[in-house]
This record gives structure tokens, C-alpha cells and sequence, in this order.
């Protein structure tokens, strides 16, 4: 069964979601972009401290379920100007470790919530209990 987590960190949704969704393989985490972030308005503006900024608290949020940026499967990426791709690959790039990188799409979109210019979504594939690798 899945569970449902908001981050107490980040403000509620005002969508009808949830920050994170826990199932027994997976954590899904919602698109977050630096205007959801206390303090994110400072670095609107600049798509790679905008992304720097997204990746640190998905890193965060990651952690707190014991999981990690190199258990990132998926990441979904949404730019409001795909000219500035560059920029956002590079502060990307920083928070995995070449060739491992996850699988990922990137594409523009006109308008996003609070101003942003960056949304990064993400899946991470949950690390095998002690207890199932006992077992195999």
C-alpha cells in the first residue's frame, strides 16, 4: 500500500497531491521548483542556482526515506526557456556521478508556478531491506 508524505519543510500543496509517495519499490517525488522553497525566491532569475536549489532539497527529501541521489531512477525536468539547457545540465550534473546518471526528460514549458524557471521531478528506486538480501 502506498504512503502519503508531505515534507515539513516545504508549504502544503495547494494542488490535491502529496510531496511524496512511498511504495514498496519506489519513492515518487512531486515537481518542485525553487519558488516552493523558503528563501527560493533569492535565486529566480539564475536556471542553475534555481536547479542547484531544487536538487539540494529533493536530495533532503530523498534522505529522510533513506534513500540517496544515486537511487534516482527518473528525473523530469521542465525549463521555461530550452536555451538555457546548458546552464541547468551543468548544476544537474552535480549531484550524480558520471556514467550513472537516471534517466531523464527535459523540456520546455511556457509558465511555471511562482515565477520559476526550473521544476524537477523524481523517482527513486528504494534500496533493498538487509532483511531481503539475507534472504536471496
Amino acid at each position: 500500500m502506498p504512503k502519503f508524505h508531505n515534507d515539513a519543510t516545504l508549504p502544503t500543496p495547494t494542488f490535491p497531491g502529496s510531496h511524496v509517495v512511498i511504495d514498496e519499490d519506489y519513492v515518487h517525488l512531486s515537481g518542485l521548483t525553487a519558488a516552493d522553497i523558503q528563501g527560493g525566491e533569492a535565486v529566480l532569475g539564475d536556471v542553475a542556482e534555481e536547479t542547484r536549489w531544487v536538487m539540494r532539497r529533493l536530495v533532503h527529501i530523498l534522505e529522510q526515506v533513506d534513500c540517496r541521489a544515486q537511487d534516482a531512477v527518473r528525473v523530469d525536468v521542465h525549463l521555461t526557456d530550452l536555451d538555457q539547457v546548458e546552464d541547468m545540465n551543468a548544476a544537474y550534473a552535480e549531484f550524480f556521478t558520471e556514467p550513472d546518471y537516471p534517466a531523464r526528460t527535459c523540456t520546455e514549458a511556457p509558465r511555471l508556478l511562482g515565477g520559476a524557471n526550473v521544476e524537477i521531478t523524481l523517482t527513486a528506486r528504494r534500496p533493498a531491506s538487509p532483511k531481503a538480501e539475507e534472504g536471496d
